[in-house]
């Protein structure tokens, strides 16, 4: 298949493309750039040893987005485009809402205009708020208790691509609710690669190992949980990629969510642990309090996805730090200065 792949530079998006070639199948990127590198799709070119075609654009530029679907014929779309930080979001309302609202309303309608009828939309954990129970599953209750603009975005959209499956009975969407996606490509080419401090726990734990931050930051040791620090379901980003290559296997009329994560939580000292031994080398941190918004824990059961998209996460949180530290140690700046 000929996919359209949006935000296709970025971290998730970019181990995606990989999994997609290495699936059979050819990728066009858009992407405006505006928290991702070229770079990273000239790496990723490298690794597939392909030619991947690429416009720079906003997908909620209507016109600019109109002259990609003229140029080219596609199977489906991968919606990964969208603005993702949580704090920025709550300083940031309205830039999230427009950004991550408007670009989905003028993928889809181009979509329907040109009948491409396959969506896999990147939506998030952040839609089931604050959890009324573990592990989660997809039955779960969702919009209730999201603490953010960010979040709030997803939800709306998982909505509004409801309300078109219901009108375009022919239209397939596959939401994918990603928990925390960590590690990097096993060949330490692409990763994360976060503008500024990094809003994720392990790529600050990474950079405190390689010495460009000090010390982590561990908010609150007192919650009911096995160390007492929060603990997350972390995803590799490799086998996060492959559930969209999973999803593009099982397009079906008709919206369905999917949680792609482990089953298992980590707590955050379990994680910078497995950092210290995969960079052999100590990490220090200091507990501060809480931060308001935080949930003791958060996992989820993958059972679904494991059924009916025959996917499952294989690769260890060992293996996540390992290949962390790998792109970490090899581009101790990201994608600056190639």
């Amino acid at each position: 298949m000929n996919i359209l792949v949006t935000g296709g530079a970025g971290y998730i998006g970019s181990h995606t493309l990989v999994e997609l070639y290495a699936a059979g199948h050819t990728a066009v990127v858009v992407d405006n750039l505006s928290n991702s590198s070229q770079e990273s799709l000239r790496r990723v070119e490298t690794i597939v040893g392909a030619n991947i075609p690429f416009v720079q654009l906003d997908v909620a530029d209507r016109t600019a987005l109109a002259a990609v679907f003229a140029e080219h014929k596609f199977d489906a779309a991968i919606h990964f485009a969208g603005l993702k930080a949580v704090g920025e979001s709550v300083a940031k309302p309205l830039a999230y809402y427009r950004n991550n609202i408007d670009s989905t309303l003028a993928l889809v309608e181009l979509m329907l205009e040109n009948s491409v009828n396959n969506l896999v939309f990147s939506s998030s954990a952040t839609v089931y708020g604050d959890p009324a129970e573990l592990p989660l599953t997809e039955q779960s209750r969702v919009g209730v208790g999201i603490t953010n603009p960010y979040g709030q975005t997803k939800f709306m959209i998982e909505q509004i691509l409801r309300d078109v499956c219901v009108a375009n009975p022919q239209f397939s969407a596959t939401l994918l609710r990603y928990f925390n996606p960590v590690g990097a490509h096993p060949s330490g080419t692409i990763g994360e690669d976060p503008g500024g401090l990094p809003n994720n726990l392990l790529p600050y734990v990474t950079q405190v190992a390689i010495g460009k931050l000090d010390s982590v930051k561990v908010f609150g040791n007192d919650y009911d949980t096995v160390d007492g620090t929060g603990v997350r379901d972390y995803i590799h980003v490799v086998d996060l990629a492959r559930g969209h290559i999973a999803a593009l296997g099982h397009m079906q009329p008709g919206a369905q969510a999917y949680n792609l994560a482990t089953g298992t939580g980590t707590s955050v000292l379990e994680l910078i642990a497995a950092v210290e031994q995969a960079a052999s080398k100590n990490i220090p941190y200091e507990v501060v309090a809480r931060r308001p918004g935080d949930v003791a824990a958060c996992y989820a059961s993958p059972a679904l996805a494991n059924t009916e998209l025959s996917w499952r996460a294989d690769l260890t949180i060992q293996q996540a730090c390992v290949d962390s530290w790998r792109w970490q140690s090899q581009n101790p700046h990201g994608y600056e200065n190639h």
